[in-house]
Formats: C-alpha cells, sequence, structure tokens
C-alpha cells in the first residue's frame, strides 16, 4: 500500500489551478444523447470516473472527438440502445455510479433506459428512488431485474410532462428527471428540486440547446416540453471542493496562495465560511 510522509510546518506559497468540476461533468455529459447535433464542452477534469462515462458514451455510439485537454466534441447521431442490454454494459455500468444519468436522456430520446444497479462511492444511503419515481410520474413504466440487479424504465411515444414533489432535494435525481423532462409533453414542475452550482449549469446548458427551463437556482423548476434539443457549447465550472480544499490548506499552514480562475459567483457559502474564521 502506497504512503505519503508530510513534514509540517513549512509554509507554502504560488499559484494553483483548479481542474473542472467532477460532479458537474458526470451531469452534463449526459445530454449530449438528448440530440443528434454536435455537443462540445470544455474544462472536463481528467479523472477517472469522467473518463468511464465518456468511454461508456463512446460504447453506446456516440462519436468523440478530442479537441485538446479537457476539450471534447460530441454527437449522438447514431446511438445503439440495444448496448444497454448487454452484459458488457451490465459490467461497465454498474463500476459508475454517474452512469444512472444517462437513463433520463435515453428514455426522453428513444424510449426506454436500463442501469445496473451503480456502484461507486459508499458513503451512507444513496438511494435511486427519487429517479425512477419521476420517471414514473412522466408515464414511464419501471421493472427491476431482481437476479441481475437491473433496473429498466420504458415509455411508448412521448413522455408526458406533470407536477412532482420529490421526497428529497437529490442533485442528481432532479438532473436525471430535468433531462427526461425536457422532451416531454406539456409542462413539468419540479418542487423540492435540487439547486446546487452543478444543477443550474446543467440547466443553462440544456436552455442554451433548446429547453425551456424556469425557476433555475430555486426549489421549484418549471420544464415546458420542446419537440427536439440542437447542439451546444458549454463550459465546466471549476470544482468548488478543489478551490475549499486549497483555502483551507493555506488556512492551517499560514500560507499564501493564489487559486486562479475559481469562478468566484459560483463558489457559494464556501467565501463566507473561511471569512468567518478570520482568514482574508
Amino acid at each position: 500500500m502506497g504512503t505519503f510522509k508530510i513534514e509540517g510546518g513549512t509554509p507554502l506559497k504560488g499559484n494553483v489551478q483548479p481542474q473542472g468540476a467532477k460532479n458537474e461533468a458526470l451531469q452534463v455529459l449526459c445530454p449530449v444523447l438528448l440530440t443528434s447535433e454536435k455537443v462540445r464542452v470544455t474544462n472536463i477534469p481528467d479523472i477517472i470516473d469522467v473518463n468511464k462515462l465518456i468511454t461508456l458514451l463512446g460504447n453506446l455510439g456516440v462519436k468523440i472527438q478530442k479537441n485538446g485537454p479537457g476539450d471534447y466534441t460530441f454527437q449522438a447521431d447514431d446511438v445503439n440502445v440495444g448496448y444497454l442490454e448487454t452484459e458488457a454494459f451490465k459490467k461497465e455500468g454498474g463500476s459508475l455510479r454517474g452512469s444512472i444519468m444517462i437513463v433520463g436522456p435515453l428514455l426522453a430520446r428513444f424510449g426506454k433506459g436500463f442501469i445496473p444497479k451503480p456502484g461507486g462511492d459508499k458513503i451512507g444511503r444513496r438511494r435511486l428512488d427519487t429517479h425512477f419515481e419521476g420517471f414514473i410520474n412522466l408515464g414511464a413504466k419501471f421493472r427491476y431485474n431482481k437476479e441481475d440487479h437491473f433496473y429498466g424504465v420504458e415509455n411508448e411515444g412521448r413522455l408526458k410532462g406533470a407536477y412532482m414533489l420529490l421526497d428529497e432535494a437529490s442533485v442528481t435525481g432532479t438532473a436525471n428527471i430535468v433531462m427526461a423532462a425536457v422532451l416531454a409533453e406539456g409542462i413539468t414542475t419540479i418542487y423540492n428540486a435540487a439547486c446546487e452550482p452543478y444543477l443550474q449549469q446543467l440547466c443553462k446548458m440544456l436552455n442554451s440547446m433548446g429547453a425551456k427551463i424556469t425557476g433555475i437556482g430555486s426549489n421549484l423548476l418549471t420544464i415546458e416540453g420542446v419537440e427536439s434539443l440542437g447542439g451546444c457549447e458549454h463550459r465546466i465550472l471549476p470544482d468548488m471542493i478543489e478551490i475549499g480544499s486549497w483555502i483551507g490548506l493555506a488556512a492551517m499552514t499560514k500560507s499564501e496562495i493564489t487559486i486562479k480562475d475559481v469562478s468566484w459567483d459560483n463558489l457559494g457559502q464556501i467565501p463566507n465560511v473561511f471569512r468567518k474564521l478570520g482568514i482574508t
């Protein structure tokens, strides 16, 4: 097992630039499945979970072009939905918890979405009820294969907009339902929706693709379904968890560190909390 040996007592100095946010990347890569047009996403972090999702999209038939570090163009004009029912997908999808968020876009555009019981971090209860209850509210039929731990939702024709009160303000659950609702017929209202910055980023990206989402940044989202979505360009925010970690490190070591390109307006309570501790 590898180890870190840390000798304390030395002030740090220098400049750092945070990478793109993993939690946003896992959301905003999934809408590429909602359109046949090209979608360009920049500032994508080069980390295992995100790279797994990109590989998964490629295996689904999405055309992927790497333009440079963290800069990709995706085009889902020939998606192989049949891949969802293969053994390879069951293994691949089960290794990445973020893979649950491909279900909403696939259901909305192709009428079905399947996912094995996702793996990922084991940090307390992280159930999927909110996702599937949302899909059912939109008219989808749910099925579960107990032997294979395989979930599925299917629908003939377009989903139907609906009012729903989420039983928990799940970030990924809200994201998944929003992605399904943007192509649904009629109005969808989501109360007790998550409103974190990365969810806001997803909604803004969808709107740039032609979706009609209002209430962004609040706990009440209203989505007017559209017939189809187009392409767009989207830049991922810097990772606020990494930014907070650098601030904490500077504070603990009595150091002066310059953190570049932090997207200050999207840091939420992070600056205020550290300011209360006396950190400038």
